[in-house]
């Protein structure tokens, strides 16, 4: 059994230890609060985005942008030979298998497209991708550590705009962003979404196509609304997968810290135990001495 004075010092230790994750746990609570307002915020405008793109869609207006330009035909299955894949984890640890599990979602489908004959460039956003695929000796097209914990539309455009441009141009068959999904704090499945070309959004939702009849009055006209409308909608669901990421993010580094301060009470409550005993035969041996000198001094 330990001694007292090291139970001791261990139970300080124990003690310090969850003063600084309980504190971790409210501050990450606070920050996720923030951060699911946002993804909250995003996603009516996005929908709404989505739909009027779903309504002004037609095949012809699809061959005249290159956004919508689908590889290998209408299918667009045996086309893609050149992907852009964008990996989103986070700068910080503490998050339990947070950042482990999207980088083992962009690892299978790296290996998944390889596997097809496609090549892959790897876009990286946050340290601990950049640091695993540098350790991996994973070659990195492109790598971001500045955009934090709030994202904004402006760092969406600076990552997604050369990609567009890529695409425009022929050099990439399409991009695809792998980020975890926010379902609730606690329900964050790495996803893997294709941002371009960009699939017609009503037929993206089953083929139910349009639900009630629309009636546009169009100024200028289709073309030119489609010309703006076509990279908001790419450069907003990249900013829907930064928000979501700094979500997901604070949700899981908030159980993580719940129950690291829980195993620290636990673990208090044994040391505690310990050390009552450990003093308990402790005073024990001390009173069996003085006694045992005390009828040594009568003899």
């Amino acid at each position: 059994m330990a001694k007292p004075r090291e139970l001791r010092r261990r139970i300080k230790s124990v003690q310090s230890t969850r003063k600084i994750t309980k504190t971790m746990e409210l501050v990450a609570t606070s920050k996720l609060k923030r951060a699911q307002d946002r993804v909250v915020a995003a996603r009516p405008y996005a929908a709404a985005m989505a739909g009027v793109i779903g309504d002004l869609y037609a095949p012809e207006l699809a061959e005249r942008f290159p956004l919508l330009r689908q590889p290998g035909g209408a299918g667009g299955a045996g086309g893609v030979r050149h992907v852009a894949l964008v990996v989103i984890t986070s700068n910080r640890g503490l998050a339990g298998a947070f950042n482990a599990n999207l980088i083992r979602e962009g690892r299978r489908r790296i290996e998944q497209l390889e596997s097809e004959g496609a090549t892959v460039d790897l876009h990286l956003i946050g340290k601990k991708g950049i640091t695993y695929f540098k350790f991996a000796k994973r070659p990195i097209a492109s790598q971001r550590v500045d955009i934090g914990d709030k994202p904004t539309a402006a760092h969406a455009a600076d990552v997604v705009n050369p990609l567009m441009a890529q695409f425009e141009a022929g050099a990439v068959d399409a991009v695809e962003v792998v980020f975890p999904q926010f379902k609730s704090a606690v329900s964050t499945p790495p996803t893997t979404l294709r941002i371009l070309p960009i699939a017609p959004p009503r037929a993206a939702e089953g083929g139910r196509g349009r639900q009630r009849a629309v009636n546009y009055i169009l100024k200028p006209s289709a073309e030119a609304i489609l010309e703006q409308l076509l990279p908001l909608y790419v450069r907003n669901q990249l900013y829907r997968a930064l928000v979501e990421t700094v979500a997901a993010f604070y949700g899981s580094q908030r159980t993580a810290m719940k129950s690291a301060t829980d195993n620290a009470g636990e673990m208090l409550d044994i040391l505690q135990r310990t050390y009552n005993r450990a003093r308990q035969t402790q005073i024990t041996q001390e009173l069996a001495e003085i006694v045992g000198g005390a009828e040594a001094l009568k003899g």
